[in-house]
């Protein structure tokens, strides 16, 4: 696995890469966001971890101009800003997920595994429920004839619920398995995702897919 560390501390980035290299991992590594932005858009990393607070950038800024490119390589900030809106503010500008410094090096390697896991997907897999279809390896979504655009994170809820036809998701649900967050933030995160996603896939749709279950939390189905 190839992995793009973007971090301006060159003794904690020499500290990491080690620890990552004896694990078997082919690091590279970034000192500032310009950088580490190019590196990052000439492709093929498994993962890209990013400090938040850079030189000539910020590693949020690195994370969305990766995503307005419509590159979903898995994102994993490093920051020493650790409150509830911190973590927010990061995952809602496109990031996966999101370790708090000081950190062990066990607990980053595990996130990267899970990251690493939650993008592998076999050749040709896809979601289907309805007329509406996901395709994990090219990363497409479509209903009936026409393509659906979505952004990294709504593409991730939108697999979480496809994976779960007629169940009912709850809130704390797509928190943990879509955001990796096991406390609740006590934001509307998941309710802006949620209805942005409704929009992009329901609109102009005579049926719609996704359904609010009032107290309980969502579902898709027919």
């Amino acid at each position: 696995m190839r992995l793009l560390l973007i971090e301006d501390d060159l003794q904690a980035a020499e500290y990491l890469a080690k620890g990552l290299r004896e694990h078997g991992y082919v690091v590279e590594h970034r000192a500032d966001a310009r950088t580490g932005l190019e590196s990052a858009t000439q492709g093929g990393w498994d993962v890209v971890i990013a400090d938040r607070q850079l030189p000539h950038g910020d590693g949020l800024g690195v994370i969305q101009a990766l995503r307005e490119r419509g590159d979903h390589t898995p994102v994993l900030i490093l920051s020493a800003l650790g409150t509830v809106d911190d973590r927010v503010h990061g995952l809602r500008a496109g990031g996966d997920d999101y370790l708090t410094k000081p950190f062990a090096l066990a607990e980053l390697l595990a996130r990267i595994e899970a990251l690493s896991r939650r993008a592998s997907t076999p050749s040709g897999a896809r979601l289907r429920v309805g007329d509406l279809e996901l395709d994990l390896l090219a990363r497409r979504v479509t209903r009936g004839e026409r393509s659906v655009d979505l952004t990294n994170k709504e593409f991730q809820l939108l697999e979480y619920l496809m994976r779960r036809p007629g169940q009912i998701v709850t809130r704390t649900m797509l928190l943990e398995g879509v955001w990796n967050l096991h406390f609740d933030p006590q934001t509307n995160i998941v309710d802006v995702h949620m209805s942005r996603l409704r929009n992009a896939v329901d609109k102009g749709h005579a049926k719609p897919l996704i359904h609010t279950v009032r107290g309980a939390g969502y579902v898709l189905k027919e």
